[in-house]
C-alpha cells in the first residue's frame, strides 16, 4: 500500500531577499522591485511585476497578489495573478481566484476558488 508523502515545493524561497517575519503586520499597498518572503500578516495589495513572492508557513495574507511566480505555504485570502507559476504547498490554505500561466497544487493543500490559465503574450 502506497503512503502519501508531502513533496517539497518546486519554487524555492529566494535567498538574500526582503523578508517580513511572523512578528510583522503590514496594511496597505506593497510594491516591490525585488523578490519578497512574507511570513507575517499582510492586508491590502502586493504588486511585484517580474519578481517572486513566497507566502511563508506563518503568514496570513489578505491581499490581492500580482507577481511573476507565487509560492504559498501559509494562508492567503484574495485573488492571485502570476505571469509564471503559482504553487500551493501541502499545508497551505488559499481562498480566492487564481490567474496564472502554470499552477501546481500539492497534495494536502486547501484551495477554494477558480483557476484561469493564461497563455503568456496573449490578452
Amino acid at each position: 500500500m502506497a503512503t502519501a508523502t508531502s513533496q517539497p515545493p518546486i519554487l524555492q524561497p529566494p535567498k538574500g531577499r526582503t523578508t517580513s517575519t511572523n512578528t510583522v503586520r503590514i496594511d496597505g499597498h506593497i510594491f516591490s522591485s525585488q523578490d519578497l518572503i512574507v511570513d507575517g500578516q499582510v492586508g491590502g495589495n502586493i504588486e511585484m511585476p517580474g519578481h517572486n513572492l513566497t507566502v511563508g508557513p506563518n503568514a496570513v495574507v489578505k491581499a490581492v497578489i500580482k507577481a511573476q511566480d507565487v509560492l504559498i505555504i501559509g494562508h492567503a485570502e484574495g485573488n492571485v495573478e502570476a505571469s509564471g507559476l503559482v504553487e500551493l504547498g501541502a499545508q497551505c490554505k488559499v481562498l480566492g481566484d487564481i490567474r496564472t500561466a502554470r499552477i501546481l497544487i500539492q497534495e494536502g493543500a486547501y484551495f477554494k476558488g477558480g483557476v484561469d490559465i493564461i497563455v503568456p503574450g496573449k490578452p
